[in-house]
């Protein structure tokens, strides 16, 4: 019976990792200019072909997907923007935030960014994901806190997420209502990182992505 669950608990995690590990694509797509011009800066430094092989990492966890159409906008609130795409078939609706501040300053390491996904059509939504913008220590957990709740999050190559879908819909509940989040994670070398996020806009992007999924809350 607990081998079972457990197996079956492992399924869904690894499900739900390869479903919002496709949508990275189409965020780096739909990234301002300034951030597009942040990624050629590091593309420059260490070489074009290796920060292309990069790149394209995560679209790699699932060779045999199709390619994620154009992402829309749907709007912005403070450092929080909505974006949904695909048709009513398979549609995707995710939020995207930056941080107001990391440290330590000047630490070697991609734009960090949180994300909140909804894929209504494979029963999936508020599925939550920091991208720490370098290789995360292995067997690490990434700490989130929100005012006086604190989460654990496991970690994957540069990213973490909840381990479960009632966790996740936990951490979105106090984003909705928190005015920061904190994240801590180990990288492989050197020192821990720290990213703020305000939480201000946060309530009415998760609005927008949840009015063009039809999630009801």
């Amino acid at each position: 019976m607990v081998c079972t669950g457990m197996l079956a608990s492992m399924t869904k995690i690894r499900f739900r990792l390869v479903a919002v590990l496709a949508l990275l694509a189409v965020v780096l797509a739909a990234a301002s200019p300034a951030q597009a011009a942040e990624e050629k800066k590091q593309a420059a430094k260490h070489g074009t072909k290796h920060a292309a092989k990069k790149k394209a990492k995560p679209a790699a966890a699932e060779p045999s997907a199709p390619p994620t159409p154009t992402a829309q906008r749907l709007g912005e609130s403070g450092a929080w923007s909505a974006y949904m795409a695909g048709d009513s078939a398979g549609r995707v609706c995710y939020l995207v935030g930056r941080p107001e501040k990391s440290e330590p300053a000047g630490a070697g390491r991609k734009p960090p960014m949180a994300m909140v996904t909804h894929r209504p059509s494979e029963n999936v939504d508020n599925v939550v994901s920091f991208v720490e913008g370098y290789p995360l220590k292995d067997d690490s957990d990434v700490a989130l806190a929100v005012g006086n709740k604190k989460f654990e999050l496991f970690t994957k190559e540069d990213s973490a997420w909840a381990r479960t879908a009632d966790l996740d819909k936990s951490i979105v509940a106090a984003l909705a209502k928190g005015r920061r989040a904190v994240v801590k994670g180990q990288p492989q070398k050197g020192s821990a990182t720290i990213d703020v996020y305000p939480l201000a806009g946060f309530p009415k992007a998760l609005a927008l992505i949840d009015k063009a999924c039809g999630i009801k809350r």
